[in-house]
């Protein structure tokens, strides 16, 4: 049966929906070798001969989803042209291709999901869902209640308000503050800007919950695979249309 490209590229585990159509777009993905940038582009696995970068796609590979505790100062990327530690180098053991669920900016660390599961990494990254993302953040100085209020109720970035995020004190360190935020978006450093928009900028910042997967005690650079339980808590959340 015919498939769209970028659905067949995201079941094999090359990468997301949307990252796959950016490799067609890019020109890298050739079928019966012919470069195809023409997206909605129908193929059918087992005839027609799909290549990436020149390499082989065979066909769907055993699903593979794991948590990783990306540290500060790695990207969440496969390479780097400027030779910079990426979250594929700390999970390069792994044989088959994973590809991250939404990103953490080069500064942040913490919890990161990697699958090879195209459908779930999509269903997992559209706005649809609002899957909640809990961060750990160090700012600068004590917020008021009014900053605190202004944070739960929503920011303007961009033009367009955030929606409402669940904000708490965790601690205090003398003359600074941790928050525990927790958000229904993507946007690009959303917390980072949420909170310099109310005056107090973050100085770490960590990511210790997406959905019902915590991060726990993972050091930094390690990873485990999800359990059977986590992956029926996630599936479920997908299937409900809600992710808590």
């Amino acid at each position: 049966m015919a498939e769209r490209l970028h659905v067949v590229l995201a079941g094999a585990g090359i990468a997301s929906r949307r990252e796959a159509e950016k490799l067609i777009r890019e020109g890298r993905v050739k079928v019966n070798g012919k470069v195809v940038r023409r997206l909605g582009t129908q193929v059918v696995c087992g005839q027609d001969a799909i290549r990436v970068d020149n390499r082989p796609v065979r066909g769907s590979e055993p699903k593979v989803t794991i948590v990783l505790n990306k540290p500060k100062r790695v990207l969440t990327t496969s390479r780097d042209p400027r030779g910079r530690p990426t979250t594929a180098g700390l999970v390069n053991k792994i044989k088959t291709r994973l590809f991250p669920v939404g990103r953490l900016d080069y500064h942040t660390e913490g919890l990161l999901i990697l699958t090879n599961d195209g459908e779930l990494g999509h269903q997992l990254q559209h706005p649809r869902y609002g899957i909640s993302k809990t961060y750990r953040a160090k700012v600068k100085g004590l917020p008021a209640r009014e900053a605190l209020g202004r944070l739960r109720s929503g920011i303007v970035l961009d033009g367009r308000r955030t929606a409402p995020a669940q904000v708490r004190i965790a601690g205090t360190t003398g003359t600074n503050t941790w928050l525990e935020i927790t958000i229904r978006e993507g946007r690009n450093r959303q917390v980072r800007r949420m909170c310099a928009v109310v005056g107090h900028s973050v100085m770490k910042l960590k990511r210790i919950r997406y959905g019902p997967i915590r991060l726990g005690n993972l050091n930094p650079g390690s990873y485990r695979t999800l359990t059977a339980r986590e992956m029926k808590e996630l599936r479920k959340c997908v299937n409900e249309g809600t992710l808590g």
